[in-house]
């Protein structure tokens, strides 16, 4: 061996291979990894790391399942944007009858693919793993909103059956998670605002049911804002902001009713 490759300490699954000798990553430096890689927006590599803690098992920790998410909502998201830029492209070659239109939509089909890949690979992480080892409810209705959001993720681009069988498991995911946030969590949690907030912009986007997705969103503000008075310190940046996306989206909502973009998404 080399003495590059002597000292060259490669990632290999859970591994570190380091001076020839393979040596399995602890739950700490796998979440120490998770945070490197988010650092250096290696967010696949991420998704590695803080999945090897999944698999063990074991209940997240907060600071784990924010990992999690952070993750996922990266390389979903950038490829999220990328399907709509082409979708804007499609149209405009589409309309002056482009010669290149085939290779665009290629390559569209391509991004849907890994669209696909990364939102069923974390819908079967929540299912079989993370909503039944979550122990308490703010647990619950995270990964039960999670899931409803990744469903919606894949309602953006599909179509046919596999379009109404995603909006129906997102339906069924969100409802899950309001009835255990409206129980078990403050209406100030922003745990609760956030599910609030995704859940009447799926009810707009996909749904189509703009009076559903305003109603849901005004209760929740309304409550919230009731509830002000008694909102725990550590919490009040996450909760007011994710109050003013709503109140940003039912602004835009009630003035318009058309097909405006999601103006928030948490």
């Amino acid at each position: 061996m080399c003495i590059r490759d002597r000292y060259q300490r490669r990632v290999h699954g859970d591994y570190q291979i380091f001076g020839g000798e393979v040596m399995a990553l602890s739950r700490e430096e796998n979440v120490f990894m998770s945070k490197i890689t988010e650092q250096t927006e290696r967010f696949e590599d991420m998704i590695e790391y803080i999945k090897k803690i999944v698999n063990s098992e074991a209940e997240l920790t907060v600071e784990e399942r924010n990992l999690l998410s952070v993750a996922y909502k990266n390389s979903v998201g950038s490829r999220r944007s990328a399907w709509r830029a082409l979708s804007s492209i499609e149209q405009k070659e589409e309309a002056k009858g482009g010669a290149r239109l085939p290779l665009i939509r290629e390559y569209k089909k391509r991004v849907e693919g890994e669209l696909a890949k990364f939102c069923n690979e974390i819908i079967k992480l929540l299912d079989e793993r993370l909503v039944k080892n979550a122990k308490n409810a703010e647990g619950k209705v995270f990964f039960l909103k999670m899931k409803g959001d990744y469903f919606r993720y894949i309602c953006e681009f599909a179509t046919g059956d596999t379009h109404a069988k995603s909006s129906q498991s997102a339906l069924e995911a969100y409802k899950a998670a309001s009835d255990i946030a409206a129980s078990e969590l403050k209406t100030t949690d922003p745990i609760r605002l956030g599910l609030a907030l995704n859940f009447s912009v799926f009810y707009y986007e996909v749904i189509n049911e703009p009076p559903k997705a305003c109603a849901l969103a005004k209760q929740a503000f309304d409550e919230a804002i009731a509830d002000i008075e008694h909102l725990e310190e550590d919490k009040y940046k996450d909760s007011t902001t994710i109050m003013q996306l709503i109140r940003d989206n039912l602004t835009l909502w009630t003035s318009e009713m058309g097909d405006g973009p999601e103006e928030g998404d948490h």
